[in-house]
Formats: structure tokens, sequence, C-alpha cells
């Protein structure tokens, strides 16, 4: 038996591995800002540091106190981890010149992604290593990690410092009726060339920062929204004072881990501690999978069964931006290391933490406060679920069976202890099936959406209930190709325990195992595939220990039965249904230097019948018309659209009033999108903008038992395809 994790989340449930990156780096110190003002306009050679900082009044030994300089025991590590990596990682990494600069950009990039902080200045004389840093890799020579970091701390603390002191002087004055805009576009942006030309853009940021805070309490005068960013930038300050050698070192060792693919890294032991914390998935909290965008603490998931996900508002892309308990004042956590954040979410069972985010349908400022009872979340307890929803078709009933697959568990002790009756995905799926067998459903849709993997083994198991292996010889699920070139198979023997029509949504969300499932269902012509196109996440890591910490690597990929690999591409279903997922934004090809797509023999020739390309268009068709009619249908599509105008802006007013009435047109036209379906299919429409939002909040909470269909218009849609399917089948 194999057993392996493959799951898309497990790069994202571990991001705080490269996510402490630059927000916290920070040291308080006492300082005339206006006689700073020069420092920044030139590079900081390696000597001139220590003496630029000796001529600030009492900035001597604050600032060399705070400097991290790396010892050679940390020298030996890096170089362990590095000859790790080349002997190990899946992907043969060259180490040249290109690599070098790279790695050198993706380092700057952890530090700075903003372009916020480090001059160009800086950036030019950092060059002298930009063709070096292989070579120093091999050699274990890290000195490049710490002086890099060292000025880019430099210029941070200044600015800060500058921040505040603008927010505290009365004297100040900010434009909040301008016609002035602020970008955020950050692949356009180039680094700032001079002192004036960041203190121009950080007026207008803390400008767009103040606007925002309005956005967020229209109750607050302009003193308390200063009081406020004052407060959040003495936090983060006040974070570099934990901050060691260590935290540093994995930024930089992760740098250069990232050149492999994406889901490679080094965790220290901190890290590794908080690591297996989330890996047991036995933490009392929300069940949310947390990284870091810029200053923000984003959901990169939201975890299916879990405290949030019963609650229904928090969705993946959502920021958050601030965590309160119970009854106590709500804590700005912006510009917050992902660990605290964690540890502000974390809590005992039943109590309740509250989450102020901002939507990941808009980013114009405002945000929502909920309240979330933690729980502990398991990942055994992601049961697989059913219900059977009736479908009117052309003077026909036709009964659809519904299994939700939100993960791919199994019971590891229970099955190591030898219990036939572990708990397992294939094992409750199996058990479903049979009663869907007895209830005489029509047709079954497997809703493997938001499923991001898990159990190797199980998602085999799971494709064995409706595949019939080969007479005398089994039929191959899923190829493995590991670091030597050698393939596997993972291959089932068992007859099918279902063989009636079979449909399976996917989306964006689905990866790792769920799509070796809906692939290997695909390529044998066993089931329609329906959705979006799926995460990507076609490859595997297994943890190797090191000196102090651990490496989480790749070592090897899957490819499906056709000989495609999954990596990158995913799953691209037979019909696409309209995704409220972001495709441009979420997903294995978005992420830099993910491995590519490639493909290796096929198992069986698997040519697509004529029958069922013309099944597939027809099919197609019929969806089509409904989309154009459908009440519910055409809702998701104009939220979509308006999403996507929103997303699309990344230049923002400074005039607070333009911005209120952006976030109200916003609001108005998401109540109107509500109202206009409500009103299509004879529901009483709310009165007002605030009645709407107060029914929404109320939605999940009020009746947590409902049955999904009847809020969820893609799985009603796909039940309808699929019933679509059998009249047609029925038919011919």
């Amino acid at each position: 038996m194999i057993l392996m994790f493959s799951n898309v989340n497990i790069k994202l449930r571990v991001a705080l591995v490269v996510s402490f990156l630059f927000f916290g780096f920070l040291l308080l110190y006492k300082q005339d800002l206006q006689s700073n003002e020069e420092i920044l306009t030139t590079p900081l050679s390696d000597s001139q540091l220590a003496s630029e900082r000796n001529k600030q009044n009492g900035l001597s030994t604050t600032l060399s106190s705070g400097e991290i300089e790396f010892d050679d025991n940390q020298a030996d590590l890096y170089k362990e981890i590095v000859s790790n990596l080349l002997r190990r990682h899946y992907k043969k990494q060259e180490l040249d010149d290109k690599f070098s600069s790279d790695y050198l950009k993706t380092y700057l990039k952890m530090l700075d992604p903003g372009k916020n902080y480090f001059l160009k200045s800086d950036i030019n004389s950092f060059q002298k290593w930009s063709g070096q840093l292989d070579d120093y890799a091999q050699s274990g020579f890290i000195s490049p990690g710490s002086e890099i970091f060292n000025i880019f701390k430099y210029r941070y603390l200044t600015r800060l410092n500058k921040n505040i002191s603008l927010l505290e002087d009365q004297s100040s004055t900010f434009n909040l009726d301008t016609n002035q805009t602020i970008s955020y576009d950050i692949e356009s942006k180039d680094w700032m060339s001079s002192t004036q030309e960041a203190n121009e853009y950080w007026e207008r940021r803390l400008t767009d920062l103040l606007i925002r805070q309005f956005l967020n309490d229209e109750d607050e005068n302009l003193e308390d929204a200063k009081e406020v960013l004052i407060k959040r930038f003495k936090n983060q300050l006040r974070l570099i004072n934990q901050r060691d050698s260590q935290d540093i070192f994995q930024i930089y060792v992760n740098a250069f881990a990232s050149l492999f693919d994406p889901h490679t890294s080094y965790f220290s032991p901190r890290t590794n501690e908080n690591f297996q914390i989330n890996m047991s998935l036995s933490l009392e909290g929300i069940g949310a999978e947390l990284t870091t965008e810029d200053e923000y603490t984003k959901v990169n998931r939201v975890v299916p069964g879990g405290p949030a996900d019963l609650h229904g508002a928090l969705k993946a892309e959502d920021k958050i931006v601030g965590v309160g308990q119970e009854n106590e004042e709500m804590v700005d956590v912006i510009g917050w290391r992902l660990d605290e954040v964690v540890e502000l979410i974390r809590g005992a069972k039943d109590t309740i933490v509250r989450l102020e985010y901002i939507p990941s349908s808009t980013d114009l400022g405002g945000t929502k406060i909920i309240s979330i009872v933690r729980d502990k979340v398991k990942l055994e307890d992601r049961a697989a679920t059913s219900e059977i929803i009736q479908i009117e078709n052309q003077d026909n009933s036709f009964s659809i069976g519904i299994i939700e697959i939100p993960a791919f568990y199994m019971d590891f002790d229970a099955y190591r202890a030898g219990d036939k009756n572990f708990k397992s995905t294939s094992g409750d799926v199996a058990e479903i099936l049979k009663e869907l067998k007895q209830s005489g459903v029509d047709g079954i849709v497997l809703d493997l959406r938001g499923n991001g993997g898990g159990a190797l083994f199980e998602a085999t198991s799971l494709a064995d209930l409706f595949l019939d292996a080969y007479p005398f010889r089994p039929k191959t699920i899923v190829q493995i190709k590991d670091a030597s070139s050698k393939i596997y198979m993972n291959k089932i023997r068992k007859p099918a325990l279902y063989n009636g029509p079979l449909v399976v949504l996917i989306d964006r969300l689905s990866a790792s195992a769920s799509e070796i499932v809906a692939g290997a269902l695909q390529d044998y012509q066993r089931a329609l595939v329906l959705g979006s196109q799926s995460y990507g996440k076609g490859t595997v890591q297994d943890i190797s220990p090191v000196t102090l910490g651990q490496v989480k690597q790749t070592v090897s990929k899957f490819y499906r039965v056709s000989g495609e690999s999954t990596q990158s591409k995913g799953v691209v279903p037979d019909i696409a249904l309209p995704s409220l997922i972001n495709l441009e934004e979420v997903g294995e090809n978005q992420k830099e230097y993910a491995l590519v797509w490639d493909q290796i023999s096929g198992v069986a020739p698997l040519p697509l019948p004529e029958k069922k390309a013309l099944s597939v268009k027809r099919l197609e068709n019929l969806h089509l018309e409904r989309r154009i009619q459908d009440p519910n249908l055409k809702s998701i599509i104009e939220r979509i659209e308006l999403s996507k105008a929103i997303s699309e802006n990344d230049v923002f007013s400074l005039n607070l009033k333009e911005r209120k009435d952006q976030s109200v047109n916003w609001d108005n036209a998401l109540f109107s999108i509500e109202n206009d379906r409500r009103l299509s299919i004879g529901e009483e429409i709310f009165d007002t903008v605030d009645e709407w939002k107060a029914f929404n909040d109320q939605l999940n909470s009020d009746d947590p038992d409902r049955p999904k269909s009847e809020s969820d218009p893609l799985l009603f849609e796909t039940s309808r395809i699929l019933a679509d399917y059998i009249s047609l089948n029925e038919r011919s």
C-alpha cells in the first residue's frame, strides 16, 4: 500500500514557513526623523551602514544591537539544506547565473513585496551578488542574506517611524478631498529612486489607509483613524524584538528553496512545531487555512466541515484585519506575523472568536465582522455526506443522489491496529452508495468542490467503487513518477459497487487526490466532469530531517491514465459551469516557479467516442439555454462580472467621498442582483440593503441542516445536467 499526502494545502497550511517575510522585522527606537532624510537617498555599503547609523543621535547602540548576523552553524546548515535539495528534489535544478539572479530577486520580493522600502540605489548595490549566490549556496557562504536584511530593516525602521511622526504631528494635514489616486499594481511598479519619491508615495498611502479606516468604521473621526494607524505601526515596530537570526535564516533559505517549486521549503525547529500542530488537524480553532499577502492575513481555504465553513460567511481570498475574543476589544492584526495571528484565532473549544475581514469580492476597504464558535478540526470528521433531490425533466422525474466528499480521510491509527472497520472516505462512500442504490436513484453526483486532497490510498479506493477492473487484470488509476524517472502505478482490482450514470463536480479548489479521481473517471469515460478547471497540484512532497529543522520538498509527480500530468493544468471539465473563484488568481499555474505540465505514455488508448462527444455538446447546449433563462444562474454570472470589474481595478481614489460612493454602489449592485433573482422566482424582495445584509448574516446559522442543494444553484444545475444525460441515453 502506498500512503501519501497529496494536498494542495500542505503548502497553504504551512505558508507561515515563508510568510514571516517583512512585516515583523522592526525595532522600536528613537531618532530625529528629519535628520535621517539623506540617508535614504544613497546606497548603503557594508561599511557605510554602521557609519551612517552612528551619525544619528542615539541610533548607534539600538541599531547595532538589533542587526542580524548568521553564525558558522547556520552556514553549515545552509550548505546541508542546499545539498539535500540538489540530491533529492524531483526537479534537477541547475545552479547557474540565472538561478543566482532569480534567487536575489526572490529574496528581495520576500522582504519587500510591495517595493515600499528599498530604494533603487539599494537594489543596484545588491547586484554585486547577482551572479554569485549560486556558488555561495554550494559553499555555505550565507552573509549576503543578513547584509541585505539589515539594510532592509534600516529602511523599514526609518519609514515606519516617519509614518508615526507624521500621524502624531498635529500640524500634518491629510487631504481626503483630493483628485489624487494610488496604484497597487506591483508588476508595473519600479523601486523608488529617491527619498522625495518615497515620501510622496507614502503620503498617498497614509491617506489611503486613513480612508480605508473610515470605510471600516464610519463613526470614527480623523484623529481616531490616525490612532488606529499609529497603534498598527507601533505593533509592527514591537515585533522586531522577537526576531532573531533563525527567522531571517529561514526566509533566506526559503528564497532558495522556492526556486525549485512552490511546495518546497525549510522548517526551522520553531516553525516545524507549528507545522506539526496544523498537520494533526486537531487544533481548536475555526477551520481555516491562512497565509500572508502584503500586510494582510489571507484565507487560502476554508476547511470543509469546520466552524468557519458551517458559519458560511468567511471565504477563500478574504483578508483578516482584526481578531477579538468574545467580549474583548478587536485587535488590529494588519502587518502581524502569521503565526501570531493564528495564535489569536486559536482557542479553547466552544469559545467565541470575532474576526474583522475585508471580503474577497471587494477591496474597496470596507470590512465585515463575524463571530465564530471554536471547535476541534479533525480530518476524520470531514465525513462524506449525501442527500437525494428530485429533478423534473421533460415530463419525467429523476431521483439524483448527491455525495459530497470534502477530503480524502482515513483513520491511520485504526488501520495500523488492524481494525477492518476503520473510518475512511471509501468506506463511508461505499455505505452511502448502498443506501442510494436501495433508494433507487437514477444517477449520482460526486461533489469534489473544495476538496484539497488527502490520502492517496483513499482516492484510489474511491475510484475503485465506480470502475470495474479488467478481467484478470487490475486497472490503473494513477501513475507516479519519482525523481529517478521510475514510474509506479496505483491500481484497482475489485468490481465496481455502482455502475449507473455518474457526474463529478469540481472547482478551482479541487486539488491533488481529488484531481486524480476526477481525471481517472474522465479518462475511462466513466463519468462526465462538470465545474471549473481544477487547481493543478500534481506533485507529492515528503519531509526529511536536517541538523536543525526539516526540509519539505517535492519528490514525485502524478500522471493520469492518459499519461497527462495534472500539474499546473489540472482537470478540464467536459462542461464548464460559472465560477465565483477567479481562475487567474487562484491555482498552481499562478504560482511562480511551479513545475510545468508534461506527459508520459498512457496506460491504454482512450479515444473519445463520437457518441460521447455528441452527447456532451447537446448537454452543454441545454445548460447554456438555462444560463440565459434561470434566475439563479443569471444571478451568479452577474455577480462574477461585478466582482471581476472590481478586482481588475488596482487604482484607488484618495477622495473619501468617492470611495464611500464606490462602496455604496457595490452594495447596491449586489442588492439589486439579489432582488431581481428573488422577484424572478416569486420570493419576497428586501426593502433595504441593511435588511438584505442581515438576512445573509443569519442564513447559515438559522438552519445549518438545510439541504445544500437548496442553496447551491451550481449543484442543482449539475443535477439537471445529469438528468439531461439520463434522458438523452434513454432516447438513444
